[in-house]
């Protein structure tokens, strides 16, 4: 009796943790990749995502399976989030030193981040529907998307402007705030967490502690900012 390795193979595709397993590993890699060569490009969210996406093609594994295989992973974001309180915590009195510091960083932060973003857009003829997509891009997915629904925006399709940057600020960020001279943990953690949300508090930590603690912050702050003040922007400009 010959084996059937077309059954196994099938079998193991379609079981449950493989998309977990891969998901997991994929991750691992990327971090292992990106810890030995420190390249730019080799930041872990992305290139993760690239093998996903490559592992998923090869087996002929659809999106929508994996999506529902990999639902268990998205139990551990709630914790993860929470998590962040860590750093936060450890550095709370750096924190009240600077509080002041910190809400005109980010007043101004917010303010100009969200309006660049909008303004470029709207300059090269970018319809009001793409822009309310566009304008939470700078938060967390959950956040950007709900306010982007409420503005008039895509809430799916604002996804992916927050994926894309993310992974945009923290491949660029590091290097580009220490060309203009910011050095200081704390104002480069601010920096990434306001513009980069969780993408840019992940590769903060890898700064430091403060760094850290200071995008989570950031990170923090820019989704209560924005999920208050831009729909009622909106609706005054409206």
């Amino acid at each position: 009796m010959s084996f059937d390795w077309h059954g196994a193979w099938q079998a193991l595709v379609q079981h449950p943790l493989f998309a977990f397993g891969i998901t997991l590993g994929t991750y691992q890699l990327a971090v292992a990749a990106y810890e030995k060569t420190r390249w730019v490009f080799l930041q872990p969210v992305l290139v993760s995502m690239l093998l996903v996406i490559g592992v998923l093609s090869v087996c002929g594994v659809d999106y929508a399976s994996y999506r529902d295989d990999a639902r268990i992973l998205t139990l551990f974001l709630g914790p993860a989030t929470v998590a962040l309180a860590v750093p936060l915590f450890l550095n709370l009195k750096r924190i009240r030193l600077l509080f002041w510091p910190v809400v005109l960083t980010l007043l101004a932060g917010g303010f100009f981040t969200t309006l660049l973003g909008v303004g470029l857009a709207w300059l090269f003829g970018t319809e009001r529907l793409m822009l309310m997509t566009l304008a939470p891009k700078s938060v967390t997915s959950p956040i950007a998307m709900l306010v982007s629904e409420q503005i008039g925006g895509v809430a799916g399709l604002a996804a992916v402007f927050v994926l894309i940057t993310g992974i945009l600020g923290a491949v660029c960020g590091p290097v580009l705030l220490r060309r203009c001279g910011v050095r200081h943990p704390a104002a480069l953690g601010m920096a990434l967490g306001l513009t980069s949300h969780a993408v840019g508090t992940s590769r903060a930590l890898q700064e430091g502690e403060e760094c850290g603690a200071f995008a989570a912050l950031g990170m923090s702050l820019m989704g209560v900012f924005t999920a208050i003040l831009l729909p009622l922007s909106v609706a005054m400009v409206a």
